[in-house]
């Protein structure tokens, strides 16, 4: 897992993550990776738009983030 955040990081990937927090709510976060950690990483939230400091046993997946396509003829 850590190697595979440390791709995304230095490709600069924003990615979509699926997390647990303390109180064992889970949310979806889009994050750019900015550091990775032996037991955390530390990445931009979008969501929260500033950087945070996410456990790598909390994160439950997560993939990089589809494209979204506005108004566009497939």
């Amino acid at each position: 897992m850590k190697r595979l955040l440390d791709q995304y990081r230095v490709a600069s990937t924003p990615i979509e993550m699926i997390y647990m927090a303390k109180d064992g709510a889970i949310t979806q976060r889009n994050i750019m990776v900015l550091q990775v950690n032996e037991k955390s990483i530390t990445a931009f939230c979008y969501l929260r738009q500033t950087k945070r400091t996410f456990l790598l046993q909390n994160i439950l997946s997560f993939s990089p983030m589809r494209k979204k396509y506005v108004n566009e003829v497939i």
